[in-house]
């Protein structure tokens, strides 16, 4: 884009009498006028993800293009505080990690340069807007496009239509212009035709504890598939016409296993386009990668097959004929039968189709996304496969994109950087390391200090506005904010923060340092333990806001309508990221990164790329406690009694009793009580304490009284904080993306 041309139009442009969202959309509208996309040369990368959350547009972009301070002068003399586009809200089209991840990689693939093409769904809703009452979480609508959508364009003459066994859908691209060194494309489908058809774009994971939400989620998936690969064939034939050189000149990546009936679409439109069957799985097989995110059963996708032939009946038959194809390979390589069982596509015993084996036996490079992760996928997971073909698996540790989370996030910060080494930085993000050579400064630590304090004040402004909870003075904070699951163990910090609690009214911490604990997470509508969770730690929060014992040293605060936005201000204002899922569980984590780079220590497990961060930054300046890989797969089978652990441990016990002894009150609806009971009990499909808090829970709080000791003296403190800082370039998803596009996707990047 020419800046110059956008920055005259900019001075033309009149802002009088406009409310915000007016000149959001017309502002928006000049940047779109000048920006085009950057022409396909060579080999192209395309990221097929049910999720991509993007977060606020306006000033990400504005930064991309590199005009956002001149913008914001510019409208400064007009009489216009840009900060007033606040009001115009996330598009929530994705639940947390995986969506922001993709978000991440794309702004990245342009910014350095790298062919890097998006394909997602339109959802008409995003995943849910957010508020409590009573404490509980109720999920209300995200009607995102009622500020209207002015980076993206509808391409009329590119519609698609998707068949199903029962209707046909139209399938309508909206593309959102990437802009960096070139112009990517985020093209987001919406699907039109009758209401039925609708509904296939109407929200992101509609609930499938029905036959008829399963054949909604197989209906979304196979819409984005089929609408990628039919884009992504039609551009190919249109640049290189011959279809056998498909692969040489596109990579397609599958952001975990919901895409993956990308494969079978792309092996159906080309053997109907006359390429043999043969000839079309070894061209799938150049042309596919596969990213896995989880190792969590429910996250691997298995569908039943019976739904598959209901509806897709072609791509039913073309898994079972790979599911054949692989049986047949995989015993001329002398796979065992129990292996050839295990990595089958088709699984006989449940008559289901597992979407994982197929993105793994076709993928040309299998990857994780931590070092941790990648070991276990290789080791556990996908152990068979590994064992007969290591040379398909790889390791790519995922990575945030800093001119979001730190140049758009945290200016004050990078103002103080650039005072020490420079703006090159912002260019070649390397070069942050650098700052290391400062942060041992006086002055260095003090204007640190000082940008951590206006960050907290930005905070709690913006909490008094949206919460109504009005943050005094100083103080330590700690945040949790990520998806509500089990497995990250927000229950395990709402047991720490009521033992915080009962410790300062006992006074037993008179050293404590003021501290709030900040909370941000929504859980799916139909994970109840989850909800349960929530609404636990709300009881708490408000049983310590109205004990005046503690008023002024210890609050809690459960932000709602968690986005992207939110976290901008939470990952710049925070002393302490609590990372504390169980070891072996959380594959990379993204937020952990995020809050390293703006000066957060991790207090965390050995887990996901906390392992990471601490090999960059050092461990005496973070926080590690808990149970390793290790001694949890011992744990795991057998000889965890957490009864036992309570049995010796009583103040733990009477904290996890104040679930069902009627200290915090659940409404009737008797959710704490299952809660107990899963950690005490179990369920029918696992055991107690399926994650286990108990066995990490007093580690957790003494770590948590460490990092608070700690931080009473807070230049040495403020030294830590700075470490992380300048060891972060590592984590930066410019890094990442470059990893792909050489050992995975084996294209060029733009070099100008």
């Amino acid at each position: 884009m020419d800046k110059n041309l956008f920055l005259n139009d900019l001075k033309l442009l009149e802002t009088e009498n406009k409310s915000a969202v007016q000149l959001y959309n017309e502002i928006s509208a000049l940047a779109m006028h000048r920006l085009q996309a950057s022409a396909k040369k060579g080999k192209c990368a395309h990221y097929l993800s049910i999720e991509f959350l993007i977060g606020r547009v306006f000033y990400n972009n504005l930064l991309e293009l590199g005009v956002l301070e001149e913008t914001a002068k510019i409208l400064k003399k007009k009489g216009v505080d840009i900060s007033v586009f606040e009001e115009i809200e996330d598009a929530a089209l994705g639940n947390g990690g995986l969506g922001r991840l993709a978000a991440c990689y794309l702004d990245s693939g342009a910014a350095v340069g790298v062919p890097l093409y998006g394909y997602g769904i339109r959802y008409k809703f995003g995943l849910f807007r957010q508020k409590f009452e009573n404490g509980f979480q109720i999920e209300m609508p995200d009607d995102w496009q009622r500020f209207g959508d002015p980076w993206s364009v509808r391409r009329e003459h590119e519609r698609q239509v998707v068949h199903f066994a029962d209707m046909d859908v139209e399938a309508v691209p909206y593309d959102m212009p990437i802009a960096g060194k070139r112009v990517n494309v985020l093209r987001l489908y919406q699907a039109e035709g009758s209401e039925s058809a609708e509904k296939i774009s109407g929200v992101l994971y509609p609930a499938d504890d029905t036959e008829e939400g399963k054949l909604l989620r197989i209906r979304q998936e196979y819409f984005l598939s089929a609408a990628a690969v039919g884009d992504i064939v039609k551009e190919h034939e249109r640049l290189h016409g011959d279809l056998a050189s498909f692969a040489q000149y596109s990579a397609v990546q599958l952001n975990d296993t919901h895409p993956v009936f990308a494969i079978p679409e792309l092996i159906r439109v080309l053997v109907k386009k006359g390429v043999s069957y043969v000839g079309a799985v070894k061209i799938a097989k150049e042309t596919f990668d596969y990213t896995n995110h989880t190792i969590l059963p429910e996250a691997l996708e298995c569908w039943d097959a019976r739904l598959v032939r209901k509806i897709l009946p072609d791509i039913a038959g073309i898994l079972r004929a790979l599911s054949d194809t692989q049986a047949r390979l995989h015993k001329k390589r002398g796979y065992t039968r129990a292996e050839i069982e295990q990595t089958a596509i088709y699984q006989p015993k449940n008559q289901t189709f597992s979407m994982a084996n197929a993105a793994v036996f076709v993928a040309d490079k299998v990857n994780g996304v931590a070092d941790i992760h990648s070991e276990i996928i290789k080791r556990k997971l996908f152990a068979a496969e590994y064992r007969h073909m290591p040379e398909k698996f790889t390791n790519v540790t995922n990575g945030v994109a800093q001119r979001r989370w730190l140049m758009l996030a945290n200016p004050e910060l990078c103002a103080l950087i650039d005072r020490r080494i420079g703006k090159e930085w912002r260019q070649d993000f390397e070069k942050l390391s650098e700052f290391g050579h400062f942060i041992c400064e006086q002055k260095t630590i003090s204007e640190f200090i000082a940008v951590k304090r206006e960050k907290k004040n930005q905070l709690f402004s913006h909490i008094a506005k949206q919460e109504k909870t009005q943050m005094n003075g100083e103080r330590m904070v700690y945040a949790q904010v990520k998806r509500l699951h089990e497995y990250k163990r927000q229950l395990m910090t709402a047991f720490a923060l009521v033992r915080l609690y009962r410790d300062l009214k006992e006074n037993k911490l008179p050293d404590f340092t003021p501290s709030l604990f900040l909370f941000g997470a929504k859980s799916a509508p139909g994970y109840a333990r989850a909800k349960g969770i929530i609404k636990y730690i709300n009881e708490i929060i408000a049983k310590i806001d109205a004990d005046d014992a503690v008023r002024g040293r210890l609050a809690g605060v459960f932000v709602t309508e968690y986005n992207v936005s939110y976290a901008e201000k939470i990952v710049a204002a925070a002393d302490v990221s609590l990372q504390v899922s169980t070891a072996g569980l959380e594959a990379s984590g993204t937020g952990n990164m995020k809050f390293m780079m703006n000066g957060a220590v991790t207090l965390g497990t050995m887990d996901g790329a906390n392992i990471e961060i601490v090999e960059k930054a050092g461990e005496k300046n973070n926080y590690i406690f808990g149970a390793r890989v290790e001694e949890i797969e011992r744990l795991r089978a057998g000889g965890y009694d957490p009864a036992a652990y309570l049995k010796d441990h009583p103040e733990w016990a009477k904290i996890a009793e104040t679930l069902v002894d009627g200290t915090y009150s659940d409404g009737g609806t008797g959710i704490f009580r299952e809660l107990y009971d899963s950690l005490l009990v179990g369920a029918s499909w696992h055991k107690p304490d399926h994650y286990f808090i108990f066995r990490d829970i007093e580690e957790y709080y003494q770590a948590i009284l460490r990092a608070n000791a700690d931080y009473a003296q807070r230049e040495r403190f403020a030294e830590k904080q700075l470490k992380n800082v300048a060891n972060s370039a590592y984590f930066s998803s410019d890094r990442s993306v470059l990893e792909y596009a050489d050992k995975i996707w084996h294209i060029q990047k733009d070099e100008r």
